[in-house]
């Protein structure tokens, strides 16, 4: 590692009053920081491997790992005076500092209940039976407790908030991603009429983001391996100060670092893609909680989606 390497760790923390900057004290104050970071809010500053790694060891929760800087620089793939650098360029006054936070009650993996017991009641079945539809299923269960300890409250309201005071809103998403976002139209679409896929068999990437403006919102949708296209995409609305809500991963994903409020989904199963299902679940919460802060539009617009249903006869 170069000497201008090791001093983007070694960088001293200050607050915005020029002092030495408190460290964080819980996993939820990491993972506000590692935003900032990420967003160039923050006085610290970490290059892009010590911020996957930070993402990294937020991710390990209740892994044995944790127990041992050794340990946990073997799993990383990296030296542990590199996880001391962080520690210290975090604010803690070494490793073993930081270690305690991350080995706080809250790190304890949810849903390993779940997974041992899976694992102790379908022992030798195979993946293609009932071992591995229990294995898959108790994977995302843990996922769900994971974003429920782990969802930032403020973000989750900020985000709320920009969706349903922008003028305009289009979502942006490809692939697996491409479900995700029609979802997400379709069910905000119940609360106000003016939001649509931002997709190229429509209007075009291009000629959707030049009908927005200042003020509007695009909800971008990636998780790794990040689409290189959504990430870019985002960029050129956020160049023309278009307000980006990120649903995505984690605080080091490309879109999070240029959002005004990020929604943060675990997603890690055996399934044989990127599982969709927590995703999902946080486009629901996110339509429930767009029609709860505007409660009286939000009925009006589901009362008028209904009686047009029974002059059409859509439903029997």
């Amino acid at each position: 590692m170069t000497k201008h390497h090791k001093a983007r760790y070694l960088q001293p923390p200050e607050n915005r009053q020029g002092g030495p900057a408190t460290a964080p004290r819980n996993v939820k104050e990491l993972r506000d920081l590692m935003l900032r970071i990420a967003r160039g809010d923050a006085h610290q500053s970490l290059g892009p491997k010590a911020q996957k790694a930070l993402s990294d060891i937020l991710d390990l929760r209740g892994d044995p790992a944790l127990l041992s800087i050794t340990a946990l620089a073997e799993k990383l793939s990296v030296n542990p005076s590199t996880l001391t650098r962080l520690a210290r360029a975090l604010g803690y006054p070494g490793f073993s500092a930081f270690q305690q936070v991350l080995l706080d009650a809250a790190m304890s993996a949810p849903g390993d209940f779940y997974t041992r017991q899976a694992q102790t009641a379908l022992a030798g079945e195979g993946a293609s039976g009932m071992g591995g539809i229990a294995r898959l299923c108790r994977e995302n269960q843990a996922n769900i407790e994971r974003f429920i300890e782990g969802c930032d409250i403020g973000q989750f309201q900020k985000a709320t908030h920009l969706i349903t005071s922008a003028p305009r809103v289009m979502v942006h998403g490809i692939r697996q991603f491409h479900a995700f976002a029609s979802f997400l139209v379709y069910g905000l679409r119940m609360i106000r009429s003016d939001v649509h896929m931002l997709d190229s068999s429509n209007l075009g990437i291009a000629e959707g983001l030049a009908s927005m403006g200042p003020s509007d919102v695009l909800i971008a949708a990636s998780c790794a391996p990040y689409s290189a296209q959504v990430a870019a995409t985002a960029h050129a609305a956020a160049e023309h100060e278009i307000d980006i809500v990120a649903v995505t991963d984690r605080a080091s994903s490309p879109l999070a670092a240029i959002s005004q409020a990020a929604i943060l989904v675990p997603h890690e199963t055996s399934f044989l893609s990127n599982s969709m299902t927590t995703f999902t679940l946080a486009a629901e919460c996110l339509i429930n909680g767009c029609a709860a802060a505007l409660p009286e539009e939000a009925k009006q617009a589901l009362s008028a989606r209904d009686d047009m249903i029974k002059k059409l006869n859509i439903e029997i």
